[in-house]
């Protein structure tokens, strides 16, 4: 097995293990590489770095139909080659919090971990709360990890947590949200789209655009890098995230995005995307 499958791959610890599709793959595979590469190239210009996961999960999952086991972000992020100062794990789960507190406990006995047990928007103050405040001498810089199961994040909790110096590396899970439910968010019947993008305005940006339905996903993807504008990110295009297709049928899954303040860290990320393939390269001494 090559240094990039080994460093996301694991054996089964007999603890809870959720099904996941075998995309997932390539999704902790990204999520490695850019941990690997901010943990390291921020060390030396930030005295603290801190690791939030709001939808943290086990910490492990089966890909479903095989006896593959992968290392969760959590996970990941605890063995990246020089470990975050601090982490923050929040889940909604008891039963899979319990499962990552016990493997991240084995696996990094030693890391300063704050569990969060909770929908991470009901929990945001509290998160908040744990991130480690700035001093003159003593600065702080995050990354938080947000991964949801569909395109159900909230635009007020990032907007939250912007007030810090931290930078987002978001999963868009508009793929198949956005084809079965269509005519129900394009209507105004669920605000969840809105709550997503922080702003009504994007179905008369999208009625104007004249754009056929399966163009939706990527305008979603378009519309939620210009609300990441407005809490003064840097402007990120189509082209600059990283497109996740199925398996099976190739269809289009997800957008992975990297929303930063700084050119730095998108340098960072077109390493990713260019080495994201199974390469050892960015794992090598």
């Amino acid at each position: 097995m090559s240094k990039a499958l080994d460093k996301i791959r694991a054996g089964n610890d007999g603890l809870v293990c959720p099904k996941v599709g075998s995309w997932a793959e390539t999704k902790y595979r990204l999520v490695s590489l850019y941990a690997e590469l901010f943990a390291t190239g921020m060390k030396k210009k930030w005295k603290k770095r801190v690791y939030i996961d709001l939808y943290s999960g086990a910490g492990y999952s089966q890909i479903q139909g095989t006896s593959i086991v992968l290392k969760g972000s959590p996970i990941l992020a605890l063995t990246v080659k020089d470990p975050f100062d601090k982490y923050i794990f929040c889940e909604e789960d008891t039963e899979l919090l319990a499962a990552l507190q016990t493997r991240a406990k084995r696996i990094v006995p030693n890391a300063d971990v704050s569990y969060v047990a909770g929908n991470c928007h009901a929990k945001i103050d509290e998160i908040c709360a744990l991130i480690p405040k700035a001093l003159p001498g003593d600065n702080v810089l995050s990354l938080c990890f947000v991964d949801p199961f569909d395109f159900g994040i909230k635009f007020e909790t990032l907007h939250k947590l912007s007030a810090f110096f931290i930078d987002f590396l978001v999963l868009l899970a508009i793929g198949m949200d956005a084809n079965r439910n269509y005519d129900h968010y394009v209507d105004g019947n669920s605000t969840k789209i809105d709550e997503a993008l922080g702003n009504t305005e994007w179905r008369e940006r999208w009625r104007r655009s004249g754009a056929r339905r399966r163009e939706f996903r990527s305008f979603l993807a378009v519309e939620f890098a210009r609300s990441m504008e407005s809490l003064r990110y840097l402007p990120q295009e189509l082209h600059q995230m990283k497109q996740v297709r199925s398996d099976e049928k190739n269809l289009p899954l997800y957008h992975l995005a990297l929303f930063s303040r700084s050119q730095t860290a998108y340098r960072f990320w077109e390493d990713v995307r260019k080495y994201a393939t199974d390469q050892p390269s960015l794992f090598e001494e």
